[in-house]
């Protein structure tokens, strides 16, 4: 089936899609394998390295065709003006009248280029790094006088999962401090984090982060409230407990002010920093927490050089702008409507979580800039999990099942020799493991391309159905040097442009989410009725009204 241009797109667009029209009949049936045994030199032609990178796109479903009319579709949707303008104050974000400035806080300090942006968001940086030099020494107590030892961090969305990732993906840099200093995160509105939490920690020696970039999300604040009552009740109430145990971060000083929080611990974001891109920011407190000031800039530093890539590569050595296009062939006009991220390191357990608002909450859109309906179909399901797990739980039906899936294979090409790993026993061992899971990111990847044709010669005759194997489900490999606070840095930032350069390709804001804030909406209309404090429910449907009976304990019948 043809996959139509956008409503209102130029003569160039409508021409690059006919082209890819053209073009998708022949690869939809093409397999991997017939591709690689045409051209020898298919993995250096098909695969790039940045830095301390490595993607290889080889296996996925193109040829240079495809490749030049896919670059060619991105100049037509005048892909590079659109990097220009996010990379200013424009009005990006057009239905919140705002600019989506992340990338400024990666900027250096004293930028030349954004004197005035990066003077802002250092001042900003540095009184989280001076904050956390004092909790590391063991010189910041709570208000009985005892040293904090535990930090819980109360957000949710991006004020949540992008710490909460980064965080347990860097725990190999965390730094030594005076005395061990646990981090936590609570981020469910229903109190079952929270409940189990609690009865670990102790409320002379627990430090609480609000993150909210509104500060007035209900599933965070009802859960500050409850910790705030939980130290009252252990400490007494007096403004010493708020001053002492709680930070804020958020873009209403007004708003943290009257809940309680003292001028000097509330830290400021700003309205051009979306909430799914705000780790960079004061957010990413927990982050610095755990690796310490020097290693948060290694983290800003590794995304802000895959900033000055994107902005200034050629879109043919581009790697998020090749990440955003083969996406696109895939899902549009491959009809490939789901993406599974397969990291083989344990330490990256919460980046596929990440990526599913990053990617789905941006681009989970079907109204364009320009309010017409979409006519091609925009994010694809994003869902993943780490790879040596993920084989013995859903590989089954990536292998043989009746779902086309693309895939993103993420590794280390090190582990277990830095010089952190010096202290560990077994660290020949734990070397070897690596090369295990290695061993098997290469593998299943290969089959998931070749299929039958992976197997070892001879393994074909006589191969009942049911061990065959199809292959030809496309994917990209990506190889980090290291795990490390500047090449995770990278990664993130890769995905995050990635996700901008399909915005564009579909026409649509990946800033903004209605969707998110219109659920929020109807449940504040439900919630009085499950306080008692109103009766008419008239105005609902059947079914919601059903529920609300019986959960207020009312017959059901």
């Amino acid at each position: 089936m043809a996959v139509q241009p956008l409503r209102g797109a130029s003569a160039d667009s409508e021409q690059s899609v006919q082209q890819l029209n053209a073009l998708q009949a022949n690869f939809r049936e093409r397999h991997l394998s017939e591709l690689f045994a045409e051209d020898a030199l298919r993995f250096s032609k098909l695969s790039l390295q940045i830095d301390q990178i490595v993607l290889d796109y080889s296996k996925h479903r193109i040829d240079a065709q495809v490749m030049q009319a896919l670059i060619s579709w991105a100049h037509s949707q005048d892909l590079q003006a659109w990097v220009k303008k996010l990379f200013s104050n424009a009005e990006i974000n057009p239905t919140e009248q705002r600019a989506a400035m992340h990338w400024a806080l990666r900027l250096d300090s004293g930028s030349a280029e954004y004197p005035e942006l990066s003077r802002q968001v250092h001042q900003q940086l540095d009184r989280m790094y001076a904050l956390v030099e004092k909790i590391h020494a063991g010189q910041y107590r709570g208000a009985s006088g005892e040293v904090i030892q535990d930090v819980v961090n109360i957000g949710v969305g991006g004020s949540d999962l992008g710490p909460l990732m980064v965080t347990h993906a860097l725990s190999d840099f965390k730094v030594q401090t005076a005395k061990p200093l646990g981090i936590h995160f609570v981020s469910t509105m229903d109190g079952s984090q929270l409940s189990d939490l609690l009865h670990k920690l102790r409320p002379e020696t627990t430090l609480f982060i609000i993150s909210s970039k509104s500060f007035g999300t209900i599933d965070t604040l009802s859960n500050a409230q409850t910790v705030r009552l939980w130290l009252e009740k252990a400490l007494g109430s007096s403004a010493q407990i708020l001053k002492h145990h709680f930070i804020g971060i958020s873009t209403k000083a007004e708003k943290m002010t009257e809940w309680g929080i003292a001028a000097e611990n509330q830290f400021l974001l700003w309205d051009w920093v979306g909430g799914r891109y705000s780790l960079w920011s004061c957010i990413g407190l927990p982050i610095a927490l755990t690796i310490g000031a020097e290693g948060f800039k290694q983290l800003l530093a590794g995304a802000h050089a895959i900033d000055q890539h994107f902005q200034h590569a050629p879109f043919e050595q581009n790697i998020p702008v090749l990440m955003g296009l083969l996406g696109a062939w895939n899902n549009n006009f491959l009809n490939i409507q789901t993406h599974a991220v397969l990291p083989y390191d344990g330490r990256l357990k919460y980046f596929a979580a990440y990526l599913q608002q990053l990617e789905m909450e941006s681009n989970g859109k079907s109204t364009q800039r320009n309010g017409e309906k979409v006519t091609l179909d925009t994010c694809p399901i994003v869902w993943g999990e780490v790879g040596p797990n993920a084989q013995h739980a859903f590989y089954q039906l990536l292998h043989q099942g009746t779902h086309a899936v693309s895939c993103d294979f993420i590794a280390p090409v090190r582990r277990y020799t830095a010089q952190q790993f010096t202290y560990v026993d077994n660290a020949e061992a734990l070397a070897l493991q690596h090369h295990l899971a290695l061993s098997n990111c290469l593998a299943q990847s290969r089959l998931l391309a070749f299929g039958n044709q992976a197997l070892e010669t001879g393994g074909l005759t006589g191969l009942p159905a049911y061990k065959q194997y199809a292959g030809n489900q496309p994917s990209s490999t990506i190889l980090l040097q290291e795990l490390s606070p500047y090449t995770l840095g990278m990664l993130i930032a890769l995905y995050e442009h990635k996700v901008f350069v399909q915005s564009v390709l579909w026409g649509i804001n990946p800033f903004d989410q209605w969707g998110v804030e219109k659920g929020k909406e109807i449940a504040n209309q439900l919630l009085p009725v499950l306080n008692g404090d109103q009766q008419d429910v008239s105005g609902l449907d059947a079914s919601t009204q059903g529920l609300l009976q019986i959960l207020l304990g009312k017959a059901h019948g």
